[in-house]
């Protein structure tokens, strides 16, 4: 089989351009300990955006006092997939580009809305998640350096 390396170039300047964006997008978290973005891409348009943080009408605070965690933040991926729910598009056949990988929760999100295809440039603790996109037959790409 052949490969089309100057196709392969060109998809991997897109992933990068993509997950760059998406860094420039978790910069609006007003999370302290992770600030995480995603962007769903189809058909070379992004169709929806998220980031981590509370839900609508919460407080913006992601952390207790301890630094834990809220549990009612909703995680960058999850934001994403429920614009599009809202929307009159669906993710069918996309791309999610994330900052950091799904976990275990949000694979099955991910897998449910239809995406085809995850890339991410940070690990997430827990690699369940990842593991259990692959298994469905979810494309997972790592690109840990999207500066070049």
């Amino acid at each position: 089989m052949k490969i089309d390396y100057k196709t392969k170039a060109k998809q991997l300047r897109y992933d990068k351009a993509y997950l760059r964006m998406a860094l420039q997008w978790s910069a609006l978290s007003h999370c302290e300990r992770k600030r995480v973005g995603a962007l769903i891409v189809k058909d070379s348009m992004i169709i929806s955006d998220g980031y981590n943080g509370t839900p609508t009408g919460f407080d913006n605070c992601c952390e207790d006092e301890n630094d834990k965690t809220q549990w009612y933040v909703l995680h960058a991926e999850a934001n994403a997939i429920m614009k599009v729910a809202k929307s009159t598009n669906n993710s069918n056949g996309a791309t999610l580009y994330i900052t950091l990988s799904p976990c275990r929760e949000c694979s099955k999100l991910v897998l449910q809305s239809g995406i085809k295809r995850v890339v991410y440039c940070n690990a997430y603790k827990d690699d369940a998640g990842l593991n259990f996109l692959e298994k469905a037959g979810v494309e997972i790409e790592h690109i840990p350096n999207v500066e070049d």
